[in-house]
């Protein structure tokens, strides 16, 4: 079960108790024989948590990003992310909804503010487009080659087609087309295209085919995947492109290189959510808090010396938060 879509979910009864208590301070909301507990009690318990800290982390970044942000990002492309998850899990969705403490609505937030942020991310990459980005992707870029790839589910079955594939007079379209599991090139052959940006082909596979000569057929290359199993490809190079020595002559593709790069990275995610973060110029009330906001607002006196033992503990958590903010929702959703 592929439940790593859900990792950056906000607790919703978490985000219920804090917005709930700035609006009901004094009511009581347990009675018991000899006692009762408030609002304000519960509030005092509840605000010192780790993952109550993390919802009002979050919460400040769906406002922030959304008013920013919000005219950006589609209501359809909310709802196509949703619906490829709800596809992938099929009839487990609702059940791994309510582990997650999520209802549909709630899922659709998150996707939302998943979409908010990765557009921030894409819009700050874009300003990293120096010549001196484009040289350095350059240096690293192979142009597209023609291959063709056999992919089987299992190691025993990979080197019996391996066998096979390296035979002398093998007929490889053949074979592909007879063993491979992979339905978009199955019946081509095996034959796909792809250059060293491409985002559809496991780097395994690209490597592979990239250290081969032509006509070369590679080694069993094992690629693990989410479910902690794994697949197994047969790759053999059909035609290679001669690189050019002019790195303009990739420019479009090694823009796209470029940005993919900084959607990855997460201390370029961090620095973008943390300026957005300062920009909005967010004051603290709550002391309890102030050690999640350190690293993004400007701190005095008591609360800065207070808060900032917590601060270097709480810093990855608060990465982590705008991590998931920015890559869960619409590449796990496509999964």
């Amino acid at each position: 079960m592929k439940k790593k879509i859900f990792a950056g979910a906000v607790t919703l009864l978490s985000v219920a108790v804090l917005a709930a208590c700035s609006n009901s301070e004094g009511k009581d909301i347990v009675t018991m024989k000899g006692n009762t507990i408030t609002v304000n009690e519960f509030y005092d318990q509840v605000k010192n948590n780790g993952a109550a800290q993390q919802v009002l982390l979050q919460m400040a970044i769906k406002d922030i990003f959304e008013e920013k942000y919000g005219k950006d990002v589609k209501d359809k492309d909310v709802k196509d992310a949703f619906e490829k998850s709800k596809t992938a899990y099929g009839t487990a969705f609702a059940q791994v909804l309510a582990q997650n403490g999520l209802t549909e609505d709630a899922y659709k937030e998150q996707i939302r503010t998943n979409m908010l942020v990765e557009h921030a991310v894409k819009k700050a990459a874009e300003k990293e487009l120096t010549d001196e980005n484009y040289k350095a992707a350059f240096e690293n870029y192979t142009p597209e080659v023609t291959a063709q790839i056999i992919k089987v589910d299992s190691e025993d079955k990979g080197k019996e087609v391996l066998e096979k594939a390296k035979a002398e007079g093998a007929d490889f379209s053949q074979i592909a087309k007879e063993n491979s599991t992979d339905a978009t090139t199955k019946e081509k052959g095996g034959e796909i295209k792809f250059d060293s940006g491409s985002t559809d082909v496991p780097d395994a596979v690209k490597k592979a085919a990239f250290a081969l000569e032509e006509n070369g057929v590679s080694d069993l290359v094992t690629v693990p995947d989410s479910q902690y199993s794994a697949s197994y490809y047969i790759v053999k190079l059909v035609k290679k492109s001669e690189k050019s020595s002019n790195w303009k002559d990739y420019k479009d593709k090694l823009k796209k290189i470029i940005i993919a790069q900084k959607e990855k990275d997460t201390s370029f995610i961090q620095s973008v959510v943390a300026k957005e973060l300062k920009d909005a110029n967010i004051k603290v009330k709550d002391s309890a808090f102030q050690s999640i906001f350190a690293q993004y607002i400007e701190t005095t006196g008591s609360s800065t010396s207070s808060s900032s033992a917590a601060s270097s503990s709480k810093t990855s958590e608060s990465s982590s938060a705008a991590e998931s903010s920015s890559a869960e929702a619409s590449s796990s959703a496509a999964e």
